[in-house]
């Protein structure tokens, strides 16, 4: 039985997931973090997974060269066997520390270079490996300029943000002038981090976007399969739904993505690659060195029987994961999520007696009284419906069916949408 330390955690899903996971394939964990109410007042479940740790402590996670002196004495203490983390802003940490204490793990170079998009973009231009043409800048005139260069309407996105926040399609000048300001009036992260001022700007890309589910192990990247993504809220890229597997040809986002990961340097590890299919072929979006958020790792556990917050855990540990496919009896599984039509106080949701069909495998929506903000990100969902279809592709179509089905209810004057 394996030791892992879990250095933060999402507060979503992957709270629940990943200590699932370590439990599932045997092993232990310890979870620190340095605001334990961070995560007591968002709880999942009661009691929170998190809870579940051998071990809860507390200490400066945000303070890496004290960090790593304080996890080294706990290691003499607790013995640990790996180190991981759910949560995009501790990536970079998790990779210090198992390599500050020899433990297996990616380069924490290359996790640097995946989770940065600015040296994303330097490394994978450098690699040939084909994404939208880029700038970036660091000040408001540079911003304008680099924009005047690449030409409207385009991308404008922070360099370390996640969940697509403050990542929106400017169409002119004033647009562009409006999300620099907001990038300018959002200093810190949702962890008390000071953020990178680096401003990315991208060639708008069409055609239809997936992900690639992939896990690397000694420099070779094994594809789990490709999963299909719909986007809602422009000009916000607000992911509305998923299904895996994708239903259209995924060839060449599948040599895309590894040829990234090989790019970055990336090993060790389970990467989520969001790629664009072009009408000029696929392009790299991102590559996100951890696995899939969104509950997409539960499609591929329902359609495929693989784990991949289980795999992540294994290799942490220096196991190699069984990443064969086995027959679930599901052909296709997809999840939609319900966005709000505005901010506001929510009174209710209306027409989830339609979610007790046999074909949903799970679904949730946010309680009466939550404060529902603008739909601009990922973390503005209000609920969603997941379900699988055993004969085919049907799977999407379905979801956004029932979803479609529910009405939002406001406590506030405006009244219900």
């Amino acid at each position: 039985m394996g030791h892992l330390l879990m250095i933060e955690s999402w507060v979503g899903a992957m709270s629940s997931l990943l200590p699932r996971a370590i439990n599932e394939t045997g092993h232990r964990f310890t979870f620190l973090t340095r605001d334990l109410q961070h995560y007591l007042r968002s709880a999942p479940a009661h009691p929170h997974p998190l809870l579940a740790a051998d071990n809860v402590l507390t200490a400066e996670t945000n303070d890496v060269p004290a960090l790593l002196d304080h996890v080294a004495r706990l290691h003499d203490v607790l013995r640990f066997d790996g180190v991981v983390s759910s949560c995009d802003y501790y990536l970079s940490t998790v990779a210090r520390v198992a390599h500050h204490l020899g433990l297996p793990g990616p380069d924490p170079l290359a996790v640097e270079r995946a989770y940065r998009k600015d040296l994303t973009r330097a490394a994978l231009r450098d690699a040939g490996v084909p994404g939208p043409r880029f700038a970036l800048a660091e000040d408001w005139p540079a911003t304008a300029g680099a924009a005047s260069g690449l030409g409207y309407p385009l991308v404008v996105k922070p360099v370390d943000l996640c969940a697509g926040m403050h990542v929106r399609r400017v169409a002119d000048e004033a647009e562009l002038r409006e999300a620099f300001a907001a990038l300018e009036a959002f200093p810190v992260n949702a962890r008390n981090q000071p953020r990178v001022r680096t401003v990315l700007l991208e060639e708008l890309l069409t055609g239809p976007e997936v992900s690639v589910e992939t896990v690397t192990a000694d420099g070779v990247t094994h594809v789990v399969g490709v999963t299909d993504k719909s986007v809602a809220g422009e000009p916000w890229f607000v992911e509305s739904g998923h299904m895996f597997p994708a239903d259209l040809p995924t060839d060449g986002a599948e040599a895309v993505a590894v040829a990234a990961i090989a790019a970055l340097g990336l090993d060790r590890g389970v990467a989520h690659t969001e790629v664009k299919l072009t009408p000029d072929g696929p392009k790299l979006i991102e590559v996100n060195p951890r696995p899939a958020g969104n509950q997409i790792t539960e499609l591929v556990r329902r359609a495929t029987g693989i784990d991949l917050p289980a795999a992540y855990a294994q290799l942490a540990v220096g196991e190699r994961p069984d990443l064969r496919p086995v027959d679930t009896g599901v052909r296709s599984a997809a999840i939609s999520f319900l966005l709000p039509p505005r901010r506001g106080l929510l009174a209710g949701v209306d027409g989830t007696e339609a979610l007790s069909a046999p074909d949903v495998a799970q679904w949730s929506v946010k309680r009466p009284g939550h404060r529902v903000g603008d739909p601009t990100s990922n973390n503005s969902y209000l609920g969603h419906v997941m379900v699988t279809d055993p004969t085919g592709p049907g799977a999407r179509a379905r979801a956004e069916r029932l979803v479609t089905g529910l009405s939002v209810r406001y406590a506030d004057a405006e009244g219900a949408a």
